[in-house]
């Protein structure tokens, strides 16, 4: 009967005023884990992760999309970067290496070159570049005495502080468009789809 203040049995028909886990169809308005008939069976194969609700399949259409995407922001990045080089005079590599030893402090080049995906001979000449300008120096590597480590001098901790300062003020617009959340989400995604890729040779 209905409008008694009975526990419901799984099964009752829509349009009841009680809370079921299970066993309603969609639209009758209560809480449910699955708005699907009690009894459906689901093949664990098919379902994407836990809480999303999608299906690997679509999961991974999803995911060639942030792939389309990062092409054209990395391009407009890099060009935003080169036109700004000549305020703080330093190029896109350069500015790379400045960044990595600011972040994560001395480092010999095999070590810049796997965490930027870039090759050694790239990151040894940008290394020497940053050099030339007075920006890194070069020192003894005491657990590699064939790879010395490269760190930032204050000229170089002053320039790329200079640089960053410059980029977080340009990213103010976004950052007042998202969540911190959505943002580490962001970071997540991303790198994941670059520890899929670690493998990927780029030398």
């Amino acid at each position: 009967m209905t409008g008694t203040d009975r526990q419901p049995t799984s099964g009752e028909p829509a349009g009841t005023d009680h809370a079921s886990a299970s066993g309603e169809p969609a639209g009758t308005g209560h809480a449910s884990a699955s708005r699907e008939p009690a009894g459906t069976r689901h093949d664990p194969a098919s379902a994407g992760p836990a809480g999303t609700g999608r299906a690997p399949a679509e999961l991974a259409d999803r995911l060639v999309e942030v792939f389309d995407l990062v092409g054209p922001l990395y391009r407009r990045a890099y060009r935003k970067v080169e036109q700004d080089a000549p305020i703080e005079g330093l190029s896109v590599g350069v500015r790379a290496v400045l960044n990595l030893l600011r972040e994560h402090g001395p480092m010999t080049v095999p070590q810049m070159g796997r965490a930027q995906a870039l090759s050694r001979q790239f990151v040894q000449r940008m290394s020497n570049e940053a050099a030339g300008l007075g920006l890194v120096e070069f020192v003894a590597n005491p657990a590699h005495k064939r790879s010395s480590l490269i760190r930032l001098t204050e000229k170089g901790r002053a320039a790329i502080t200079a640089v960053i300062d410059r980029e977080r003020a340009m990213l103010g617009p976004a950052a007042g468009q998202v969540t911190g959340d959505e943002v580490d989400a962001c970071l997540h995604v991303l790198s994941s789809l670059l520890r899929l890729l670690d493998d990927v040779e780029v030398d």
